[in-house]
């Protein structure tokens, strides 16, 4: 199990509601979650078998700014 962690411009509620979707749907990931309430509106993925890329192109593609910070 991978732990990913990103800066993102997920702000609220609403947005999390947005992308809940989006990740909830890709294989390999096991939890995630957003920190709000951090500057960089941390985003955290355990996952397996999953890229940091493909997070990456499924956050954009729900319309957010997303970058990967480090591999854990």
């Amino acid at each position: 199990m991978t732990q990913l962690k990103f800066t993102t411009n997920i702000k609220c509620g609403g947005c999390i509601a947005t992308v809940k979707p989006h990740l909830d749907k890709l294989p390999g990931i096991k939890s995630w979650s957003v920190d709000i309430s951090s500057p960089g509106k941390l985003l955290t993925v355990e996952a397996e078998g999953v890229s940091a890329d493909v997070i990456c192109t499924t956050i954009e593609n729900a319309g957010y700014k997303i970058e990967l910070l480090n591999r854990e």
